[in-house]
């Protein structure tokens, strides 16, 4: 049987574990993603020999990984990579352009967000950008935005900023080259900070639910509005599947304006930045790696770059969610 063949879960049943008045399926789905965790990254790795044509195996292996996690890293096999292939593929070349989407297709997504950072083809190349490098002001443009620095970034989700209408499930982040020295990223499974704060007071959970608990001011440009302002929930269900809205950031970002948002708020730093949190990631993307699945937290420690041979990173971001298996606990 195809992977795509097989059933998902069921969106009303799986819902129920992110209903706070349903502690027994809470407790049921607990217990089985608790079981899951791994204190290291390289649990997560599965080697692939050709990203664009994935086997049955690997495919399975991707697939259960962000079963259980919600994300898994691939590597690039390049010794094992067919001859016809390996030139293409090889880390000290310019990597293919389209392997974030070939890739991401082949785990059920296939509708890209092109944002406005975005290259032609919608997938976006994160490098330092220099509003002096002589590339116009769409260069100008990019280098306003940390993540085209060598800055570090702060826990975040992508796509926070979205309306409802394009909020980001998943994505594909493709390293080509890495920086000559930092640019390490911690992940973590956004169900895991949703567990932490559950169990320590639901009530911190029910505040981040709060449909206007955090608002992204508007982004303005010369020509006035750019960006609305949007407002929503930090935690929400889709579809039966928990997502997460959320940065670290203190400027540019309003929150509500009461106790219960405050206090869950001070809660939740305090989760993200413990080391001891359970399901903290570290990683370094080497050449030819990459990281895909669901919309986890995730943040970048700053970097110094090789001027001959700069950081550069493929981003595909997507408005669907990767193919999933149904989960043991569904069965409880």
């Amino acid at each position: 049987m195809n992977l795509f063949d097989l059933p998902t879960a069921p969106a009303t049943r799986a819902g129920q574990a992110f209903d706070l008045d349903d502690d027994r399926a809470y407790r049921r789905w607990r217990d089985w993603k608790l079981a899951q965790l791994s204190g290291d990254a390289s649990a997560l790795i599965v080697h692939v020999q050709d990203p664009n044509s994935l086997s049955t195996a690997e495919q399975a292996a991707l697939i259960d990984c962000i079963t259980r996690c919600n994300v898994a890293i691939y590597h690039i096999d390049i010794a094992r990579v067919v001859p016809d292939k390996a030139l293409a593929l090889a880390p000290g070349n310019t990597a293919d352009k389209s392997l974030p989407q070939a890739l991401g297709a082949q785990l059920g997504l296939h509708r890209l967000d092109a944002n406005w950072l975005a290259d032609e083809d919608g997938v976006s190349s994160i490098q330092v950008r220099r509003s002096s490098s002589g590339e116009g002001d769409h260069a100008g443009a990019h280098a306003a935005f940390i993540p085209y620095t060598d800055k570090a970034i702060r826990w975040h989700t992508d796509g926070y900023y979205h309306p409802a209408g394009r909020t980001i499930h998943a994505m594909v982040l493709h390293c080509v080259r890495p920086a000559a020295r930092g640019g390490v990223n911690t992940l973590l499974d956004h169900e895991l900070a949703y567990i932490a704060l559950r169990d320590r007071d639901p009530a911190l959970v029910r505040a981040l639910m709060h449909p206007e608990v955090m608002t992204i001011p508007a982004r303005e440009d010369a020509q006035g509005v750019a960006r609305a302002a949007q407002t929503g929930p930090v935690f929400s269900v889709h579809g039966g599947c928990l997502h997460m809205r959320y940065t670290a950031r203190k400027r540019s970002i309003a929150w509500r304006d009461d106790e219960a948002t405050r206090r869950a708020v001070a809660a939740l730093e305090a989760v993200l930045d413990d080391p001891a949190t359970p399901g903290r990631l570290q990683l370094q993307l080497q050449a030819g790696m990459g990281i895909v699945g669901h919309n986890v937290l995730h943040d970048r420690s700053s970097f110094d770059d090789d001027p001959a041979q700069p950081r550069l990173l493929y981003r595909a971001r997507f408005l669907d969610r990767c193919k999933v298996l149904d989960p043991p606990w569904l069965n409880g």
